[in-house]
């Protein structure tokens, strides 16, 4: 099969260096597998969104090099594909309506991404005189294992780390982790390389894949790039949008950071072909976070 492979970044600001890590190892590795490489904009939160957004991060992936193939594809405009998902999850059994709010679970256990567990206290029924609020999927006890291309072998138990998690939120948006799965079905996606911080949730789409009969990709999760607190770049945390006037200074601390040092004296115009040629996702550090390089 063919290797398809994308990048979905949410439209809630300009590229940063942590963003760009992620597309350039997902476009690298697309690329040099002689494959195909698509672009999602994942803005199902709108009220997240910021405007322009979507535009300056197409602007600033044209100024790098990374180009991708194919029309855009916006979450915002899939709203009966996701709920034809959600009616077949739900024909199975797979799911059920919760009334609990999170001040209601907020005692509960904490799970593996560092959200409460939530104990089942609507899993046989809502309690009388409770209305439902979100939907919720149906775990297992059987764990899932899966083998990271950087990461290696993860095991985790969804039923017992996650708890059954919630599908359609009780503002009436569809949850992440049911329109990724149904994204990456619809655009056959084979490989997925994103950042670390989303290892913990590639259980639950792999259980929602088997649920809904879909392939599961090969998966890849590079370090999450962090500042001297040791906090992720975000906007959040003050992370620097990329300069398009310093595309080649930015793709090569992105290089550094990716295992990929490239030759000092390599003129700026052959950074992504050098890479191309020398792309090998077993050079990526194995770990989950790491602090990006100082600009210079």
């Amino acid at each position: 099969m063919d290797s398809i492979g994308r990048f979905a970044p949410s439209p809630t600001g300009p590229l940063h260096f942590g963003s760009l890590v992620a597309a350039l190892a997902s476009w690298l590795d697309a690329r040099a597998a002689g494959g195909r490489w698509l672009l999602r904009m994942e803005d199902l939160d709108r009220p997240r969104e910021q405007p322009g957004a979507a535009d300056a991060i197409l602007r600033q992936l044209d100024t790098l090099g990374l180009t991708w193939d194919g029309s855009v594809l916006y979450q915002s405009t899939r709203a009966a594909r996701y709920r034809a998902a959600l009616e077949q999850l739900t024909r199975a059994g797979q799911t059920y309506p919760c009334g609990c709010s999170r001040r209601e679970i907020a005692d509960s256990a904490l799970g593996i991404d560092g959200a409460h567990v939530y104990p089942g206290t609507c899993r046989d029924g809502l309690p009388p005189g409770k209305p439902a609020r979100a939907t919720r999927v149906r775990t297992t006890a059987e764990p899932i294992r899966f083998v990271d291309r950087i990461q290696g072998e993860c095991l985790q138990s969804v039923e017992r780390e996650v708890g059954d998690f919630v599908v359609l939120r009780a503002d009436g948006l569809f949850a992440y982790q049911l329109a990724v799965v149904v994204d990456d079905a619809d655009q056959r996606i084979t490989d997925v390389v994103r950042g670390a911080d989303l290892l913990d949730s590639t259980a639950r789409q792999i259980l929602l894949q088997r649920q809904l009969g879909f392939p599961t990709p090969r998966y890849a999760h590079i370090p999450v790039a962090v500042n001297a607190a040791g906090e992720k770049l975000s906007k959040q945390t003050g992370a620097v949008p990329i300069d398009g006037a310093h595309a080649a200074t930015a793709l090569a601390r992105a290089l550094l950071f990716l295992g990929h040092p490239p030759p000092v004296d390599l003129p700026p115009d052959d950074l992504l072909p050098w890479a191309l040629a020398h792309w090998d996702i077993g050079h990526v550090p194995r770990v989950r976070a790491l602090p990006a390089p100082q600009q210079p």
